[in-house]
This record gives C-alpha cells, sequence and structure tokens, in this order.
C-alpha cells in the first residue's frame, strides 16, 4: 500500500513532466490525463459468486497539437521511457493527418472550485472488506428469493471504484481529484413458464452510507417485478401517459443526444437552428449542472480542463444551450459548457426540475392512460426526434392502477412530448447522470392489439 501511495502521489509529476517534453519535441499544444482506479465487481446469482474482479488500472491519455492536427495516444504503461516513445510517436503520427482549423486546447480558465467542497470521495470504500460486500450483495438476493411469487434470479451486482484524475495542459493546467462510487442491483424473475415476467432494482451513490440497504433493494425489485404478473393487451389507442421517474430520465438522455453541440455541429438533430426558441411547455426547466456536492455526475473540471458549471439547458420552455466541448463551441462559435468527456460530450448531473406534485397525485389525476415503466429495443431518431420503442406500462382508469400491460409500443416525436408535459412531479431519481421525476404528457400513440 506504502508504493501505491507513493505512485498516485507522483502522478501529477508525470502528467507535468510529459507535458513539458512534448513542447520541447515539437508540440504546439498537449494534455495529458491520468486516471489511476481500483475498481471491485461482484455478481451473485442463486447464492453463489459468478464473477468476482478486484483490480488497480492505471492509464495515461495523450493529446497532441501540431500545426491545427492532432494525435492521441494512450498508455498503462507510465515508465518514462515508455512515454518519451508514446510522445514522439504520437507527432509523428500527428503530421499525417488533415488540419482542422477548429483543434486547439481550451484558453486556462480561473479555477478555483474546491474537490472537497463536491464531496465525491468517501474514505470508508477503502475500507470495506471483500467479505462485507459478498453478504451484502447475498443478503439482497436472499430476502428477494424468499418471496414465493419470484420464480428466478437473475443475480445481485455489487461495484465499488476509488478513482484519482489528474489533468495537465500546456496552458498551464495541473489539477487533480480523487472521486468513490458505490451500486447494488438486483434482477427478479417470476410467473410460469407461460407468463414470465422480469425486472430489477438499483442504488447507486458516492457513499456507502447512502446505498439503499439489501431489504430495500430487495423490496423495491420484487415490488417492480410481480406488477407485472398476467399482463393484458390493449387496443390502439392515444392516451394520456404517466412516465416513472426511471423512465423520464430515460427521455431526458435522448434530449441529451439531441441538445449536444457534437450533434448540433454535425447536424445531427432536429434541434438545429433552434436556440433561443420555444421547444417545451413553460413548465419545463432542464439544467446541466456539474457542482452539486455528492451527486454522481459532479466533478470540478471536465477532461479538457474547463472548470465545471450549472447551465440552463431548456428555461421556462426556451432552448438557452447547447452543452459543448472546446472544440463543439468553436464550430458553433460558442463557450463550452464544460461537459467535455474523452474526445466528445457527456452530462454532468443533466436534470429536469421537480415540482410539487406527489407522484400518486399525478396518477389520481389520471382519467385512462399508461404509466410507462420499461422500453425494450432501438428506436430513437435525433435527426427527427422521433420515438418507437415497446414497452412495458401499468393502465389506469379513474385514478387506480388496474392492471399490467405488455407487447405495446410507445411512439411519438420528442419535440411534442416536451410540449405536451402536463404536470411535473416531486420524486427526482438521483441515480445516474440523468435526473427526472415522475411526469405527465398529455397524449401519446400506444399501439396494441
Amino acid at each position: 500500500m506504502s508504493h501505491r501511495k507513493k505512485a498516485i502521489s507522483s502522478l501529477g509529476d508525470i502528467a507535468e513532466h510529459l507535458v513539458t517534453y512534448a513542447q520541447a519535441k515539437g508540440a504546439d499544444e498537449s494534455q495529458v490525463s491520468i486516471a489511476d482506479s481500483l475498481e471491485f465487481s461482484l455478481d451473485v446469482r442463486l447464492g453463489k459468486i459468478e464473477n468476482l474482479v478486484e483490480a488497480g488500472i492505471t492509464s495515461l491519455a495523450l493529446k497532441i497539437i501540431k500545426d491545427k492536427k492532432t494525435a492521441w495516444a494512450t498508455s498503462s504503461d507510465l515508465s518514462p521511457e515508455t512515454l518519451k516513445n508514446l510522445v514522439v510517436k504520437a507527432i509523428d503520427r500527428a503530421q499525417v493527418t488533415n488540419p482542422d482549423p477548429f483543434a486547439g486546447l481550451p484558453d486556462l480558465s480561473p479555477f478555483s472550485i474546491k474537490p472537497s467542497s463536491l464531496k465525491l470521495y468517501d474514505p470508508e470504500i477503502p475500507r470495506l472488506e471483500t467479505k462485507t460486500k459478498i453478504a451484502v450483495a447475498k443478503e439482497a438476493e436472499k430476502i428477494a428469493m424468499a418471496d414465493k411469487r419470484i420464480t428466478n434470479s437473475h443475480g445481485a451486482s455489487l461495484e465499488t471504484r476509488e478513482i484519482k484524475h489528474v489533468l495537465a495542459n500546456s496552458h498551464g493546467f495541473l489539477h487533480q481529484y480523487s472521486e468513490t462510487f458505490c451500486s447494488l442491483s438486483l434482477g427478479l424473475q417470476a410467473g410460469d413458464p407461460d407468463n414470465k415476467v422480469e425486472d430489477f432494482w438499483f442504488s447507486a451513490q458516492r457513499f456507502w452510507k447512502d446505498l439503499e440497504s439489501p431489504a430495500e433493494i430487495a423490496k423495491k425489485a420484487v415490488e417492480r417485478t410481480v406488477r407485472q404478473l398476467n399482463p393484458r393487451k390493449i387496443k390502439t389507442q392515444k392516451v394520456p401517459v404517466i412516465f416513472e421517474p426511471m423512465m423520464t430520465s430515460w427521455l431526458l438522455g435522448f434530449l441529451f443526444a439531441c441538445i449536444s453541440g457534437v450533434s448540433i455541429y454535425q447536424k445531427a438533430s432536429f434541434l438545429v437552428g433552434k436556440l433561443h426558441q420555444k421547444i417545451a411547455n413553460k413548465k419545463v426547466n432542464i439544467y446541466d449542472h456539474g457542482l452539486l456536492p455528492g451527486k454522481l455526475g459532479s466533478r470540478p473540471f471536465d477532461s479538457e480542463g474547463v472548470p465545471c458549471q450549472k447551465t440552463a439547458v431548456i428555461e421556462k420552455g426556451v432552448l438557452k444551450n447547447y452543452l459543448c466541448n472546446s472544440y463543439a463551441a468553436r464550430k458553433l462559435k460558442l463557450m463550452s459548457t464544460g461537459n467535455a468527456e474523452g474526445t466528445g460530450v457527456s452530462p454532468n448531473n443533466f436534470y429536469l426540475v421537480p415540482d410539487d406534485n406527489s407522484p400518486q397525485n399525478i396518477i389520481n389525476s389520471l382519467e385512462k392512460g399508461l404509466i410507462l415503466i420499461r422500453t425494450i429495443g432501438h428506436g430513437l431518431n435525433p435527426l427527427t426526434g422521433e420515438i418507437s420503442k415497446g414497452a412495458f406500462g401499468l393502465w389506469v382508469e379513474k385514478g387506480e392502477v388496474k392492471f399490467p400491460v405488455s407487447e405495446i409500443t410507445i411512439s411519438g416525436q420528442l419535440g411534442e412530448i416536451l410540449n405536451n408535459i402536463e404536470i411535473i412531479g416531486n420524486d427526482p431519481d438521483w441515480r445516474s447522470l440523468l435526473a427526472g421525476p415522475t411526469i405527465k404528457i398529455k397524449e401519446l400513440m400506444v399501439a396494441g392489439e
């Protein structure tokens, strides 16, 4: 352990020295990012360990820009000789690529965010014993399987990660931060051979103490699974549809793909040219916020060293910003929003602002319609905004759930859906980078019989 601590403490020196070396060898601009992680993953099924991996992984990514020509290189070997060769070969490769007038590192921004203020690191996770993690996963599955309605298990999975990030570039940026992550999930099956249904539940947090207990995971996984028993078919019709939080988060993921600066400059989104126009109901406010303490998408800076921030995406239904890395920002004549991830763009904490309506009150408001609980298959087209997905749901009449529904397809257009959001719930789901509450859509096509 002492050797590892010594190695970790020198990562900043390695990154800084490599940038200096790249400049000395003729690079116009250079960037070095290092991720040093300890990862643990466990899969348990029917009380037995099916997979257990615990590994330390260190990886370095190098970006070289020469005469507006860019080359990338990666290595898990951080020995001085290997890294020097990496630089030389990357510069050589850059010479044979085509120049791009938009290539370049972002300008150095004033940086005053203290990583500790974001509450990204849990010191308890490194102290967890393997036997404790195994016991937690086994307990979740055991509790669920004790319910006689559950006929099979897809298994319980537990994961922990500790990662140190270091970033240096030739504009003088050199910063680092550490983060942790933990998750527990459980997948179940119920019903007889001719009427099998399945579902899952999971919890994901930065801090171990905030993770839902095995009993809570089991209870929710069982409830979500058995509520689908004995599904019925329905006629094809247009009806109001309630999205559960996980489904709203899924919808936000599609929206993110459409407002990503990469999609916009590639003209692969129906929202090209829609900046500052109304694209949603005035109740809709969506932000990307990388500085929310303890959230899974929070980080002090993005993969280019641009400080993360709170960015308005949609305010009162109006599209305010596309989310950009520095390359997309240059192409679009905008500013980077601190959303760079690798060579692309990623959400930080991308969320729909909740309202004060409880999920039950939203259901009570439904005279007749569907609660969307799960989708399957492909069927998303960012160029047109069209959605067509296989789905599972719960049929509601006069504010009460009557029966589960299967073998249906939901279809619509994202812009129309955003404009038809009638009610927003008070229950945002923060278990991923995309956080949505329960929402009620005025009308969607539900194709059945």
